[in-house]
């Protein structure tokens, strides 16, 4: 009977623990009190010049540290008409690279989608990445799509899931260097989506990154790392934490540098 009741204490104590750290954990809390004040800044970012890309409206996506979505917006608007000038799929992408940010990302080291283009390749030693952990199919479509992009978005709120491993996902850090959750952003070109995440991030003052990939490369840009920069290399990129260009024809690269956070090799 003695040990018997040593077992339940001992089972009790765990159960309160647990509670106790799950209590702890950042919730969206964080991240919307960050993003309220400077909501009109966020706006303004997308379709900057140095972005590269289309210039087109664009997701934005917040989950927290278990990946449950936060909110989503769409810099053009919102509701049914939204997928008539910016693209539909976008929506869910954004949360998958949000998702993918979190899921990857350590309070240690941070890794961002576009670090995954490369080592997700043939012979890359993470091929088959984006095939774990998949979306949520049974929610993703849910509920009226005037409310797409909206507080009342049906995707608020849930754990949509998702691996995305291209430009556009960012883990987010507050000033004590802890990861409260990621940002995802898709609508316009990869690298696009990567340099308008990395702008919302500082904007939202969350971008004390720990360090990443990226702290050790070679050569040394012109300016200070945080960690998580893409890296669009120049020739093949498999099983590097590189990505490819995204210029083609008329539409160009972001520029590189701090604000963007974006490293552009030269050919060799």
């Amino acid at each position: 009977m003695k040990r018997i009741k040593k077992i339940a204490v001992n089972v009790l104590k765990a159960i309160v623990i647990s509670t106790a750290s799950q209590a702890a954990m950042a919730t969206c809390d964080e991240i919307i009190a960050a993003y309220t004040p400077v909501a009109p800044v966020v706006f303004a970012v997308v379709g900057a010049p140095d972005n590269g890309g289309y210039g087109l409206p664009m997701w934005v996506a917040a989950v927290d540290e278990t990946g449950k979505v936060c909110g989503i917006i769409n810099t053009g608007g919102s509701g049914a008409a939204i997928g008539n000038k910016s693209w539909l799929g976008s929506r869910v992408i954004s949360i998958q690279k949000a998702t993918t940010a979190n899921a990857f990302s350590l309070d240690i080291f941070s890794i961002s989608t576009a670090n995954l283009y490369g080592l997700t390749q043939p012979g890359g030693s993470l091929f088959g990445l984006e095939h774990s952990n998949p979306v949520d199919a049974s929610i993703v479509y849910l509920g009226s799509p005037d409310t797409y992009g909206t507080g009342l978005d049906p995707l608020v709120g849930k754990r949509v899931g998702g691996i995305n491993v291209f430009g556009g996902g960012l883990g987010l850090y507050n000033s004590q260097g802890i990861k409260v959750g990621a940002i995802g952003v898709s609508g316009d070109t990869s690298c696009t989506d990567h340099a308008v995440a990395w702008k919302i991030r500082h904007v939202l003052g969350m971008d004390h990154v720990p360090g990443g990939f990226v702290s050790g490369y070679t050569p040394v840009p012109s300016f200070a790392v945080l960690g998580d920069e893409m890296i669009i290399g120049s020739g093949n990129v498999a099983n590097t934490y590189k990505q490819v260009s995204c210029a083609h024809n008329k539409i160009n690269n972001p520029t590189p540098g701090a604000e963007t956070g974006v490293i552009i090799e030269l050919p060799v």
